[in-house]
């Protein structure tokens, strides 16, 4: 039974996988991704960060780059 049930979800997760190889991020659907990985990563470590802070730091960064 278990057998069955890891080969099933590994079945489900292969053709997750596979359905979202093929999608097309737009440049914010890309930056709001990272910045969730970034508050994600970092909230691990301290909890006093919030997504306010990662969108102001963001921000900061994309205006010294241009």
């Amino acid at each position: 039974m278990q057998g069955m049930r890891t080969r099933q979800m590994s079945q489900a997760l292969t053709d997750l996988m596979a359905a979202a190889s093929k999608l097309e991020m737009s440049p914010a659907d890309a930056e709001a991704q990272r910045r969730s990985f970034v508050y994600g990563n970092t909230r691990i470590e301290n909890s006093h960060i919030t997504r306010d802070m990662v969108d102001e730091i963001a921000e900061d960064m994309a205006d010294r780059a241009s």
